[in-house]
């Protein structure tokens, strides 16, 4: 029996879209539970201040940030829809970034 490369190449292709797949399912849940503490927190008014608001707002936008990432690396450039879907407020589309790391030196 002969190798089949192209059929070789096929299942490695097919594992890679079902990898890529998968992490973007992955960051979408992530990114999905940081934009329902930060509206939980919003629509329950709870108690912790600007401080505490300010920590989900920066978890939500580091997210939100991944997803797009994610998303552009798969190849997809318009993600108004997707994070639409997601209900993604604009106020964090509009701050979407990683998060700082701190820096030792």
């Amino acid at each position: 029996m002969a190798f089949d490369g192209s059929r070789a190449l096929q299942g490695i292709e097919y594992e890679i879209a079902a990898e890529k797949a998968a992490s973007l399912g992955r960051v979408a849940t992530r990114m999905e539970a940081a934009v329902a503490a930060l509206r939980a927190f919003d629509e329950a008014g709870a108690p912790g201040g600007a401080r505490a608001r300010a920590e989900l707002f920066i978890d939500a936008a580091d997210w939100v940030w991944c997803y797009v990432v994610q998303r552009e690396a798969m190849g997809w450039r318009d993600h108004r829809e997707a994070l639409a879907v997601y209900g993604v407020p604009d106020e964090v589309i509009a701050r979407m970034n990683p998060r700082p790391r701190a820096t030792s030196r």
